[in-house]
């Protein structure tokens, strides 16, 4: 099993930055990719920023260019520092870890931490 707890959530500004940070504990020499997501109440939950156990990225299109995302495998943590914030980038932000065990994918996901941005 793996455990995973966001934070860094907060209320800002828009144009304002903010960083999250995802710290993992358990089992986590199975962990391979590492994502954020981000959820605005009845919508679909919809991937931010991945990274590969080695380091390879990828972003939305929304966020190309404003946000980052690290990660820290000694630390078993992923980060991701959102800069030029938007109010559409208002959401909960969950951090994802997945587990691949030959064609089995084992999901983990933390509790969310919720970011606002005000106009």
């Amino acid at each position: 099993q793996v455990q995973l707890v966001e934070s860094g959530g907060g209320l800002v500004q828009a144009g304002g930055s903010l960083g999250l940070t995802c710290a993992a504990s358990g089992r986590v020499d199975v962990i391979n990719d590492m994502t954020w997501y981000r959820q605005v109440p009845g919508n679909q939950r919809e991937s931010v920023a991945g990274i590969t156990s080695g380091g390879s990225t990828n972003y939305a299109d929304s966020v190309k260019g404003r946000f980052t995302i690290s990660r820290d495998n000694a630390k078993n943590t992923m980060y991701l520092q959102m800069n030029s914030l938007k109010p559409e980038d208002t959401a909960v932000y969950y951090c994802n870890a997945v587990h691949r065990a030959g064609t089995t994918l084992y999901n983990y996901w933390g509790q969310g931490t919720q970011v606002t941005v005000s106009s």
